[in-house]
């Protein structure tokens, strides 16, 4: 495993804790200010950590009952600051949603700089 493949998937084992948590300040934690999400026909430009947690506050309903959640990681590339992981969570292991995340070096950490939802 390269050192991408193992940033992102230590990454994502902890930001996996951080949804199961159901704990919107945790959760935003792995978010970089600023950033972007990419919805369909919506793109949510983040400038405050606040949005973050707010979205999250709002969302975590979505996700009652869950206890296991699993993220298949897959880099699809990378550079010296950034990372790019296509991953497919699935919950109670049943596939459920696919992402691709671009991950950006923050100091020593690394944060979802953009979230686009893609096809499952």
């Amino acid at each position: 495993m390269g050192a991408a493949d193992a940033t992102a998937h230590e990454f994502f084992a902890a930001y996996t804790r951080a949804l199961l948590s159901r704990h919107p300040v945790a959760i935003a934690g792995y978010y970089a200010v600023p950033a972007l999400i990419e919805f369909p026909d919506q793109a949510i430009s983040v400038s405050d950590a606040a949005q973050t947690e707010q979205f999250f506050a709002a969302a975590v309903g979505q996700y009652d009952g869950i206890t296991d959640a699993r993220a298949d990681v897959r880099v699809v590339a990378e550079a010296g600051h950034s990372v790019w992981a296509d991953v497919t969570w699935s919950y109670e292991g049943t596939p459920a949603e696919r992402n691709m995340y671009q991950l950006v070096r923050t100091g020593a950490d690394w944060r979802i700089a953009v979230l686009t939802p893609l096809d499952a």
